[in-house]
């Protein structure tokens, strides 16, 4: 009987499940793995350090989220990440917790659970059959005509741990890490909005698998190993239709104003037109690269608006949602709010009809000192993305700095 007394507590105490009738009344201290149940067989984890009772760490291979609203009632804690529109909600545990991942205004909820002590994103079983360092040629949805589109995997791997992305013509899935467990390839990321996991069969040239967003979609993927594969050039994807050879709008900011191009403000300017929402995870990262640029160069005729596309169900709630961004990244340019009740591209199109389409979140539209649309780049390539971050970076402000000295 001492025998099993024993081994039950033991297994109470290692337990993510088990819960003492008086329970924890904050996070502890340390690293948590963390779940999202994908379905019933497929789990997304992702880790994080908690760094005080109201303070973490969310990791994605070299990218580090720091969350500070964290808030608790009763045996429960409400974890709500930065900039994002979604939150946590979960009942504490010895362990950790178990609760929700959950976006109200669409309706989404995914269930989590956290374990104290644990700081494997994924427990590999095998060595690994092959590396996966280098590019793959992807295509996603193969054999869906309508929904298929190309990507470029970028991946290193240092022995079984994998870190990298997938680009498309959109943008990237931002900082990806996971495992090559024998011939099983897993990738994981979690940063606030979205979560993302990338499972495969991997030969040494090829892939085969399945890529998941929450616990809301999913679809499959093929890849082969290409060094030499780019995507289409995201400068030529988007551009004016026949007849017009001007962006116009006019939207309202925050304090109810009408923005649009023809203000004094913009006058004689070289101008970029952001295309974008606050839900939106490359967004995100272009938003903070604009920002910081927009502070190095406002002072020399030069601005920048945003146009958010809003999912959000009420207009009062899209804008705060835009001010939490805008005081989040201390972005001092001007965010206007050009649609809410959903982020679709075509209700997007039809707010600029001068655009052939809207084709990505964000979409940036470089207007000269005389209003004349000079380029429009669609998508964005994040920090991810390594070497292509950097590339872009130099060839944006090249690009500017001409504009300016016209």
């Amino acid at each position: 009987m001492r025998v099993i007394s024993l081994l039950s507590l033991l297994i109470l105490l290692v337990s993510c499940k088990e819960e003492k009738q008086q329970g924890p009344k904050n996070l502890k201290v340390g690293t948590y793995k963390a779940t999202l149940k994908v379905n019933d067989s497929v789990e997304m984890p992702f880790v994080f350090e908690v760094l005080s009772s109201n303070k973490l760490l969310i990791f994605n291979a070299e990218e580090q989220i720091e969350v500070d609203e964290i808030t608790y009632r009763n045996d429960s804690v409400f974890i709500k990440p930065p900039v994002f529109d979604s939150y946590i909600a979960a009942k504490l545990t010895e362990t950790g917790f178990e609760g929700n991942y959950i976006k109200d205004d669409l309706n989404r909820a995914v269930p989590i659970t956290a374990c104290f002590g644990a700081s494997k994103r994924f427990e590999a079983q095998s060595k690994p059959i092959t590396n996966v360092s280098g590019n793959w040629e992807a295509t996603f949805s193969p054999d869906a005509e309508a929904d298929r589109y190309m990507a470029k995997g970028i991946f290193k791997q240092d022995h079984q741990k994998i870190t990298g992305t997938f680009r498309t013509t959109t943008g990237d899935y931002r900082y990806l890490e996971g495992v090559m467990d024998g011939n099983q390839f897993k990738l994981s990321t979690f940063d606030g909005s979205h979560a993302f996991l990338f499972t495969a069969t991997v030969t040494d040239s090829t892939m085969q698998g399945m890529f998941y967003s929450g616990n809301h979609f999913k679809e499959p993927f093929v890849a082969k190993r290409n060094e030499s594969f780019e995507l289409p050039d995201a400068n030529n994807l988007t551009f004016l239709k026949e007849g017009y050879n001007k962006v116009t709008f006019a939207f309202p900011d925050a304090n109810g104003n009408t923005i649009s191009l023809s203000d004094e403000r913009f006058k004689n300017k070289v101008v970029l037109v952001q295309i974008m929402g606050t839900w939106c995870p490359n967004c995100l990262d272009e938003s903070k690269f604009l920002a910081k640029y927009y502070k190095n160069n406002k002072d020399k005729d030069f601005e920048i608006v945003g146009l958010a596309f809003e999912y959000t169900k009420t207009e009062e709630k899209a804008f705060a949602n835009i001010e939490r961004l805008k005081d989040r990244l201390n972005i001092d340019y001007p965010v206007l709010l050009a649609q809410y009740g959903t982020a679709g591209k075509v209700s997007a199109q039809e707010k600029l009809p001068m655009l052939n389409h809207v084709l990505s979140y964000p979409t940036t539209i470089f207007i000269d000192k005389i209003g004349t649309v000079r380029k429009i780049h669609t998508g964005f390539n994040g920090p991810a993305t390594g070497d292509k971050y950097t590339e872009f970076t130099k060839e944006f402000d090249q690009f500017v700095t001409g504009l300016l000295e016209e």
